[in-house]
């Protein structure tokens, strides 16, 4: 085959250090705007940002020319420097170290789309931990909680 070509659905999910609810009203669209900009610029085109107050879900067709780890560097990277620039508030957000990154198959599109666009009613019953648990054992993940949170 003389071209390359892939069609990667990636849900990636990752949340502020220590998991401190930085991501308020006042910063949540226009952050979850600025991380889909990174993703398009990154050649990894978003489908939807959203998350919580302490945490990032991005639905994105995960580029063929770009490692999903130099991704993940540049968005993080990126928005952290941005957002501090925002004021006083957010002087100390931080991203955690790791993050989560799951297969998407193009049939399950919709529902995760709608998962992430439901992010604020979802929380109002189950804590980040507890979801990102329930993703882990969806996928048979192995983890170890004492390196999972930071």
């Amino acid at each position: 085959m003389p071209q390359s070509l892939t069609k990667q659905y990636t849900h990636i999910i990752f949340s502020t250090k220590n998991r401190e609810p930085l991501i308020d009203e006042r910063i949540e669209p226009e952050l979850h705007a600025y991380l889909g900009g990174i993703c398009k610029e990154m050649d990894s085109h978003p489908i939807i940002v959203g998350g919580y107050v302490d945490h990032i879900h991005i639905l994105c067709n995960l580029s063929r020319k770009v490692a999903l780890m130099k991704l993940l560097e540049e968005v993080k990277g990126h928005s952290s420097k941005w957002i501090k620039g925002k004021g006083d508030n957010y002087l100390n957000f931080y991203w955690q170290q790791g993050y989560g990154a799951f297969s998407v198959s193009p049939t399950h599109i919709n529902s995760v789309y709608n998962y992430i666009a439901n992010q604020h009613e979802h929380h109002k019953t189950q804590s980040f931990q507890d979801e990102c648990r329930g993703f882990y054992k969806k996928y048979g993940i192995e983890y170890d909680e004492r390196y999972v949170w930071d």
